[in-house]
């Protein structure tokens, strides 16, 4: 720990002061939830001034932001190994939706209280708001990695549209393991198990020519819901 090669080498002030608020926020968070904590509560925890803390953060919902970023490097990080060694779409799917589970496990009961403020569609804290996009583009892109890196012939059509469909997908599991409160969360691992099989499964069926009618209904029915959301969007003034 006393070496010059450790942890902290190479990490800018800056950059620890700024996961010390993080880290400290998270904290008071999964405490005594998200509405009852306060910035000043956040600075005072991570020991540097209101002003300090509003520097790095403008607000406790940049702080959750900063939270959803974190999380999804740790979970981009874990995937890794797990890709490198397989080609198979399943095993692909199923490193993707297991280690969510497992780099998201720490951070459970504060979850549940996320949730009540990010089910919200007002709420930049949503996962389709604008506040959100950069992980979510960000996770989307994962999964295109996944696809690419299979050995399975996708058609193009479903290809364009695969990874938004498996982000789509994902997110389900996440809320499925917010509301699990069994054991281990074993509950949530078989359903990222059993439908990491039953997605890839479809998807290998999805070539099929006479399943080419439904397919081209599924995609149709998803550019409208898409298209839908960004009709609904707020115009600039």
């Amino acid at each position: 720990m006393g070496s010059s090669e450790g942890p902290d080498r190479g990490v800018t002030k800056a950059e620890r002061t700024r996961a010390a608020i993080l880290e400290s926020a998270l904290s008071l968070f999964r405490e005594r939830g998200f509405e009852a904590t306060t910035m000043r509560d956040v600075a005072q925890r991570a020991g540097v001034s209101a002003s300090n803390a509003y520097y790095y953060f403008a607000s406790k919902d940049n702080l959750v932001q900063g939270f959803y970023a974190e999380s999804h490097a740790d979970h981009l990080a874990q995937c890794e190994e797990a890709l490198a060694r397989t080609t198979d779409l399943e095993e692909r799917l199923l490193a993707v939706f297991t280690t969510k589970l497992e780099t998201s496990e720490p951070y459970h009961r504060f979850a549940g209280q996320l949730f009540k403020v990010a089910a919200d569609p007002r709420s930049p804290l949503h996962p389709f708001s604008e506040e959100s996009r950069p992980v979510r583009e960000e996770c989307i892109e994962l999964m295109e990695r996944v696809i690419d890196g299979a050995k399975l012939k996708v058609p193009r059509d479903l290809r364009a549209e695969l990874p938004y469909l498996l982000w789509m997908h994902l997110m389900g599991i996440v809320l499925f393991w917010i509301h699990d409160e069994s054991p281990g969360r074993r509950r949530s691992h078989r359903l990222a198990e059993r439908t990491a099989s039953i997605v890839a499964r479809l998807v290998s069926l999805a070539s099929n020519p006479l399943l080419r009618p439904l397919r081209r209904t599924v995609l149709d029915l998803l550019a409208d819901l898409r298209a839908d959301v960004t009709a609904d969007e707020p115009k600039e003034a």
